[in-house]
């Protein structure tokens, strides 16, 4: 399929394995089209997180119904269980989990932050004590992509450290010196093994933009990462703990130096309002815990902000989930007081109707944001969207938004 010239009047820009299709006309936000080893994939999108090759709750079935086109699977927790030997009698980490189209591994990098505890960070790599029985594991750059190139995923994350939010300037710019390096080695690696996947279609690769909220370290982590040539290119390092303004500003310093033929991915955000404010700033691509966390504790998004079901009011709430946005085919004609009663009950069907209608409305918006940035309106949709999203004041009491290890 040729790219479609850009409403701005330029010529597309072309990469390989992905195309951008449309730009809008007032801000740095653009659409594409990524084609993977398992499937063609439009930008910007939203990845749910299976982590543990599921993602909680759901079929794969009713993934795909509610337009999901890509999930991200974690290398850390897979390695452990259900190990390589099994992941390797199935051939791929997609025959396993039976999703057919494509899926990104994170590294295993996060594990390094979240898991501060449990570790001990030399120059080789990290070695951890399991998270489950304490039992010893290695992950480096090279054993990192070698295990993702097993499980065979369409998009491999390099290996890094996420540094903890707050850390001061010498450990950040440590940190970000020793992931340079092992950037450097998972380049290298990748050169000499150049993995595919079980389809013999290549893998993919993208590196990661690290720094914490140093201007400098942020836009260094750039510069030195475009010439090692990624397929594409991350911002990690946010939602560790920083205010949402350090965090939107280490974005709005990397993405305009991260090549702009390839995709752009911020790792582990975020709020509806914060990856509209990404997309934006030029950001193709996000996961985020937030959808299914947030359903397991009773919590909904709906267009005007998240409420929260276990509160009493909604007891004799007639209304669905989202009059005013829809909800998934799922939920449809269930109302927040029959929600709110299975929440209650304990009954796991509240849990799976209110993951479907969280995921539904994270993809949602990412279509709706594909078609205004295609119309040029996108500055209008996204500033209309929060200020509808903000304008009702929200009860979070009861719901947890803490990261999984």
């Amino acid at each position: 399929m040729p790219a479609v010239r850009p409403n701005d009047g330029t010529p597309p820009v072309t990469h390989p394995f992905f195309q951008i299709t449309a730009h809008d006309a007032t801000t740095a936000a653009r659409t594409g089209r990524m084609t993977l080893a398992h499937g063609v994939v439009q930008t910007p999108v939203f990845m749910p997180v299976g982590t543990q090759a599921t993602v909680k709750s759901a079929h794969p079935r009713e993934l795909e119904e509610i337009g999901t086109q890509i999930i991200l699977n974690n290398t850390y927790h897979l390695n452990i269980r259900p190990g390589l030997d099994v992941i390797r009698q199935f051939g791929s980490v997609h025959r396993f989990q039976q999703w057919t189209h494509p899926i990104l591994t994170d590294s295993g990098g996060f594990q390094v932050f979240s898991l501060s505890g449990l570790r001990k960070i030399t120059e080789e790599g990290v070695h951890f004590q399991s998270h489950l029985d304490g039992s010893k594991l290695f992950l480096g750059p090279e054993t990192a992509m070698e295990i993702q190139g097993i499980l065979g995923s369409d998009i491999a994350m390099l290996f890094d450290e996420c540094p903890p939010s707050g850390c001061g300037r010498d450990y950040a710019e440590k940190s970000l010196a020793l992931t340079q390096r092992w950037a450097a080695r998972c380049r290298a690696w990748i050169d000499q093994s150049r993995p595919v996947c079980d389809n013999g279609q290549p893998q993919r690769h993208f590196g990661i933009v690290q720094g914490s909220i140093y201007q400098d370290l942020r836009e260094k982590a750039a510069r030195d990462l475009v010439p090692l040539d990624f397929d594409g290119y991350a911002i990690g390092g946010v939602s560790v703990g920083e205010a949402e303004a350090q965090m939107l500003e280490a974005v709005s310093w990397a993405a305009p130096l991260l090549p702009p033929e390839k995709p752009r991915y911020v790792m582990g955000v975020g709020t509806p309002p914060q990856l509209l404010e990404m997309i934006a700033r030029g950001v193709d691509m996000f996961d985020c815990v937030l959808p299914t966390r947030i359903a397991r504790n009773g919590g909904a998004f709906t267009t005007r902000g998240l409420i929260s079901l276990r509160n009493k009011p909604f007891a004799l709430d007639e209304r669905e989930i989202d009059p005013e946005g829809g909800t998934a085919s799922a939920c449809a004609g269930f109302s927040r007081g029959y929600i709110r009663h299975l929440i209650k009950s304990g009954e796991i069907l509240g849990l799976r109707l209110l993951t479907l209608h969280n995921l539904h409305f994270y993809l949602t918006l990412m279509r709706q944001s594909q078609e205004h940035i295609a119309k040029g309106s996108f500055r209008a949709f996204k500033d209309d969207f929060i200020a509808r999203y903000q304008s009702a004041r929200t009860n979070t009491n009861t719901i947890s938004t803490s990261t999984p290890p």
